[in-house]
Parts: C-alpha cells; sequence; structure tokens
C-alpha cells in the first residue's frame, strides 16, 4: 500500500514539474517571438497636483488627497520651429503627440467659469501667436485630433501667451498652487501658457 501512494505522489509531483517547465517553454517561446513596438519619439509622461503625489504617498507623507492628473506625450523641438509651423496657427492641437492629452479631475472643478464634474476629458489647444484657445473636449481615448468633436466641447478659454528667452526642447507640463486652486503651466520651445482652474467647490 505505501509502495502504491509514493507512485501515485511521484507521478503528481513529475506531472506539476513537467506541466510548470510546459509553461515556462511557452512562455518564453512566446516572448521570444512577440514583437514589441520601439522606444516612442514623444514619450508619455504624467503630472499631478499635488505635485508628486504618488511619490509622496509611497514615502508615506501625503498630506492632501490627488486632485488633478494630465497624462500627455512630449514631442521634442529638434531644431524645429514649432508654433505657426510644425503646429499650425488657428488649428486644433491634440496637445502634444501621439494620443489626445488627457486631464483627469479627481473633484468637480470650475474651469473658465464653468463646472465641470470628476471624471476623464482630453485637452486641445487652438494656437495662435498672442493667444491659445484651450480646450476640455469629454471624448476620451483617441489618437490625434482626427476626429475631435466641437460638440463634445465642456469649456474653451483663452490663455494669453507668455514668450520665454529660452527654448523649451519638450513639451513640458506641471502644477502649481494658486489663490483658487491650481495653475496648469504649458510650456514648448518659446511659448508658454497657464490654465487656472478652480478648487474651490
Amino acid at each position: 500500500m505505501k509502495s502504491i501512494l509514493f507512485t501515485f505522489a511521484l507521478g503528481i509531483v513529475f506531472t506539476s514539474s513537467f506541466a510548470q517547465n510546459q509553461v515556462a517553454l511557452n512562455t518564453n517561446a512566446a516572448t521570444a517571438s512577440t514583437k514589441f513596438p520601439s522606444l516612442d519619439k514623444s514619450p508619455m509622461d504624467m503630472v499631478y497636483f499635488p505635485a508628486d503625489y504618488p511619490m509622496q504617498k509611497t514615502q508615506n507623507k501625503i498630506t492632501e488627497v490627488p486632485l488633478i492628473r494630465v497624462i500627455y506625450s512630449r514631442p521634442q523641438k529638434d531644431n524645429r520651429i514649432i508654433f505657426g509651423e510644425l503646429i499650425e496657427y488657428n488649428g486644433i492641437w491634440r496637445m502634444g503627440a501621439n494620443e489626445a492629452t488627457e486631464i483627469e479631475f479627481f473633484k468637480e472643478v470650475s474651469v473658465g467659469g464653468k463646472k465641470i464634474a470628476k471624471g476623464r476629458y482630453t485637452l486641445y489647444a487652438i494656437p495662435t501667436p498672442s493667444k491659445w484657445t484651450l480646450i476640455i473636449n469629454k471624448e476620451t481615448d483617441v489618437w490625434g485630433a482626427f476626429i475631435y468633436d466641437q460638440k463634445k466641447d465642456l469649456v474653451r478659454v483663452d490663455l494669453p501667451v507668455q514668450k520665454l528667452d529660452t527654448p523649451i526642447e519638450a513639451l513640458s507640463m506641471t502644477f502649481y498652487k494658486s489663490d483658487k486652486g491650481a495653475q496648469l503651466q504649458i510650456a514648448w520651445d518659446l511659448s508658454s501658457v497657464s490654465l487656472p482652474i478652480d478648487l474651490n467647490k
């Protein structure tokens, strides 16, 4: 009886080991044959308000809940003239590269005097030499501005362009505190704009 049990147990161990090895072999074969995309020229990045919220959370130093997050791709200047050439004036721009830039509000906010509910949205802009019309649109998970639909705009805000002395190589965004909540600062090449976001709701 003991011999039968030992043989049965040995069979289970062998079968289990064989199955695990087969899974490992199949996984390795799949990985070897998988074609991964090459490194993107406009890498994706993310900014939070309050700033560095995930790092503060990891270090157990958070004193505030996350309020806003922006996910965007960062194209490079690469010796090009950006606004007026690469990005045409008076045309709709995805506010980055690849997928349209996404903004997420973790609570109700107000932008341009209009209330916007908690949720995910896309950011577009219509640049001119003196101002950008910044747009918050409710259509999400889209590539570029090819299916942009003005009917889905929630708000449009005109922002004056600030001219910079030194060009910014990669499209850059950051948040800083303001009296009413936050400002989203956006800069690339020699142009910068700032979007006020009222969080006191």
